[in-house]
């Protein structure tokens, strides 16, 4: 995590603007994500979104027991669009998947 000072604190920024009661191992994850090399193109507050949405996805969610049981990326992404915006509202997230997004 060798990101520039000001990048840093604009994800910080963009975290508690986004997720102001995440648990803090979750917040310590994204921002590392957030951050990663991969990222660094990106706007802080796109890369923490992504980021956050990739996590919850992976960590609070049956994705990838959906992967493992042979449904394809999209429909176990479709699958979990209500688990993970139950976590981000249990973090009051200010920003929820649209099931009509096929971005993310």
């Amino acid at each position: 995590m060798n990101a520039p000072t000001g990048r840093r604190r604009a994800v910080a920024k963009s975290l508690t603007a986004l997720l102001p009661l995440a648990p803090y191992a979750d917040i310590e994850v994204i921002r590392a994500d957030a951050l990663a090399v991969h990222m660094k193109t990106l706007p802080p507050s796109i890369a923490v979104w992504l980021a956050t949405v990739a996590h919850v996805r992976h960590a609070h969610s049956d994705y990838e027991k959906l992967l493992s049981e042979g449904y394809d990326r999209d429909s176990a992404r479709f699958f979990v669009i209500d688990q993970i915006n139950a976590i981000l509202t249990r973090w009051r997230a200010t920003r929820l998947l649209d099931p009509d997004d096929e971005d993310v």
